[in-house]
């Protein structure tokens, strides 16, 4: 669902798309594979019940939303929303998961940004680009590979990182400042008890995110600031970071 839409979108308006939210499609029900696949910019797609694999597959600057109804008699967070694998390989554009997804969520991610609330195993695995917001448990062998990007995690358990590309680290004040305003994009989105908890108290629950952060990306971002404050060439910069 979306890709021939997306694909006309994009015939008729390059790969610019359209402005934010111009297509809003409201969808309710369960969808199946690959929902979303390469939706362009100006497109939204607002699902109202359950998603199968590959969600967002190639997500190109459009916007994808999924949320149970809301007279559900289970708890959201603790339950499954989307399958499989979603997200792999967006390079652009938002995902809003009101609940838990399947494994490797946003796999080979290089520019998308996603907030879920729980994921399976190899979660963010070869993801190179991008901002993964995670307000819930995640499965085993997180980060393999992982280049570039960041991902933020609430509650994380260090044993199910894989850290052989990735460091562990405490959230800046900048990083706090754009959380808190993608959380309250999650919120108003998708009626997030989750988010809603987290607002109400988040000087407190902030302080249990963990930024997840690739040493190679470390270096390229710490590169590119010095050489802005010094007035050098970015690009020789970050080749040179590259090189280690």
């Amino acid at each position: 669902v979306g890709t021939l839409l997306g694909s006309e979108v994009t015939r008729r308006y390059g790969a610019q798309g359209l402005p934010e939210d111009t297509i809003h499609i409201t969808l309710t029900g369960s969808a199946g594979q690959s929902i979303g696949a390469f939706l362009p910019p100006g497109i939204t797609m607002d699902l109202i019940g359950d998603a199968n694999d590959y969600v967002g597959k190639g997500l190109s600057g459009g916007k994808i939303i999924v949320k149970p109804q809301s007279d559900v008699l289970f708890l959201p967070e603790d339950n499954v929303i989307a399958g499989n694998t979603l997200l792999y390989g967006a390079t652009s554009g938002e995902a809003y998961l009101r609940g838990r997804v399947g494994e490797r969520f946003a796999a080979r991610n290089s520019g998308a940004l996603a907030v879920v609330e729980g994921v399976g195993d190899h979660a963010c695995e070869y993801m190179t680009g991008g901002r993964i917001v995670i307000l819930g448990k995640v499965g085993r062998n997180m980060a393999a590979g992982m280049s570039g990007g960041i991902a933020f995690v609430l509650g994380l358990d260090h044993r199910r990182v894989n850290t052989a590309m990735v460091e562990l680290q405490r959230l800046e004040p900048e990083d706090l400042l754009w959380l808190h305003g993608v959380v309250t994009q999650h919120a108003g989105y998708t009626g997030s008890t989750v988010a809603k908890s987290l607002l109400s108290d988040w000087p407190r629950r902030s302080a249990q995110f963990t930024k997840v952060m690739p040493r190679d990306y470390q270096r390229v971002l710490e590169a590119t600031r010095m050489a802005k404050a010094e007035g050098r060439d970015v690009d020789t910069a970050i080749m040179e970071a590259s090189r280690g």
